[in-house]
């Protein structure tokens, strides 16, 4: 049985059922599909391996796996960085160095979830290389998100609030009392903690008076206090001579933050295509106010009912750097980074620059019929057997590999590889009676409607 065969369970919007965990009977068993689906969310893409060992594992302990770091994490780390930190000193390095180093960390991941979540961090806060300034304050700014990735969401937010990137991009270079930082204090209170509708004015114009003080000088954060605002403010409802930390306090401590941020971890890892109730956001949002566990929260929404019910099942669009990364870890292979930059920019997701306040806009954004050509023009030069990518990816090889070299055998392999048979039967039909070479069959999968889906 597939997810196809399957409806969103009446019971989908009981919090109580949406939020246990998802434990596999007759009628909702685990998988290929929702094996590969777990890994899809959580990571960049699944190999043929990852997807057996996921299904031998069952579902609770693949989350405990993908929660952790795998082997070789810290030997990888400590080469990235050194790469890292040869960029941050090169008076020549570009925000597209940057960019691509971080998509070369993407394929060479040893833990896929924290560079999945530094990615999220990355379109939350949404700041923006050409505004920041410089690539080595982006490369900066990325560390400091991957370093609170599935941390602690109030130690983050402190430290994003000293960031020499952020406070660049927002234009807080110096928030003078004489012209406090509003653009700042407006992202602070209406897209990184409270969300729109819940404050006012007075408490933007207040926040930015709070954080007054606050600067970047030779790129890093300094305190000016010759610039601090020492007049009584009001957040809130709280009065007095507040400072910046007093009103994270504030912040943080009203219900519209956890809830904020629950709701947008949402569609990310459950689905972008319903707006859920309160309701049922509400008991996530209850248990995360008071300690703002990232991790704890992501592994309650990775093993939950539902998660793994229909009510999620390729409910998000790919961004064309999940199709990517999806296509080369199916098979195997890291490709070069800075083709693939190019390309992914071109089909408007750029590293390090996400085009509006609120990061990439996505969803069925993605999809229109001129960025289809161009993910299936991307895709065809991934599996080309020489050009751009050299060829690096080699559907026959990986089949091989597997088990599946016969060419009787090659077309149902690909198939449950990149859409776990997870399409109408006469589409497998066609399929396998379509292209022997083996590139050209996994070019016609990846162009499939259920590939474009998350």
């Amino acid at each position: 049985m597939t997810m196809t065969d399957q409806t969103v369970p009446a019971a989908a919007g009981d919090p109580k059922w949406a939020w246990a965990p998802y434990q596999p009977g007759d009628n909702r068993p685990w998988n290929l599909a929702l094996a590969a689906h777990l890994l899809r969310r959580a990571g960049f893409a699944a190999s043929w391996s990852d997807m057996q060992q996921a299904l031998a594992d069952g579902p609770q302990r693949t989350v405990d796996r993908l929660l952790q770091p795998r082997a070789g994490f810290e030997e990888l780390e400590r080469g990235l960085e050194a790469l890292e930190a040869s960029l941050a000193i090169s008076e020549s390095a570009a925000s597209d160095d940057c960019a691509e180093l971080w998509l070369y960390r993407m394929m060479q991941a040893r833990h896929p979830l924290l560079e999945k979540m530094t990615l999220f961090w990355h379109g939350y806060l949404a700041i923006a290389g050409a505004r920041a300034g410089k690539a080595s304050l982006m490369l900066r700014h990325v560390r400091l998100l991957r370093r609170h990735a599935l941390g602690r969401f109030d130690a983050m937010l402190r430290d994003v609030c000293r960031d020499p990137a952020t406070l660049m991009a927002l234009d807080a270079r110096v928030n003078r009392k004489a012209s406090p930082a509003l653009e700042f204090a407006g992202a602070l209170l209406g897209r990184y903690t409270l969300g729109a509708g819940a404050f006012g004015e007075t408490d933007v114009r207040d926040t930015a008076r709070a954080f007054t003080g606050a600067a970047v000088v030779a790129d890093e954060y300094r305190y000016l206090a010759h610039e601090r605002d020492e007049a009584a403010k009001t957040v809130l409802g709280r009065q007095g001579d507040l400072g910046g930390e007093d009103v994270l306090r504030v912040l943080l401590a009203h219900p519209a933050t956890p809830r904020f941020v629950v709701g947008r971890l949402y569609g990310w890892l459950i689905s972008e295509t319903d707006v859920p109730a309160a309701s049922l956001l509400a008991p996530l949002a209850d248990s995360f106010g008071p300690d703002y566990d990232i991790a704890k929260l992501a592994g309650t929404m990775l093993r939950s009912n539902l998660f793994f019910s229909a009510g999620a099942y390729r409910q998000r669009v790919k961004s064309p750097l999940e199709f990517a990364l999806g296509i080369a870890g199916a098979f195997e292979a890291s490709v070069a980074a800075a083709s693939l930059h190019r390309q992914l920019a071109g089909l408007g997701q750029q590293l390090l620059e996400p085009p509006t306040r609120e990061g990439w806009p996505g969803g069925r954004r993605w999809l229109n019929r001129f960025t289809l050509v161009g993910r299936s023009n991307l895709a065809a030069e991934l599996l080309a057997a020489q050009g751009s990518y050299a060829g690096k990816l080699d559907p026959q090889a990986v089949a091989a590999r597997h088990g599946s070299a016969e060419p009787g055998r090659i077309s149902r392999f690909l198939l449950e590889l990149l859409v776990q048979n997870d399409v109408p039967a006469e589409v497998a039909g066609q399929l396998s009676q379509g292209p022997g070479d083996a590139r050209q069959l996994a070019h016609a999968i990846v162009a499939l409607p259920e590939y474009q889906l998350a």
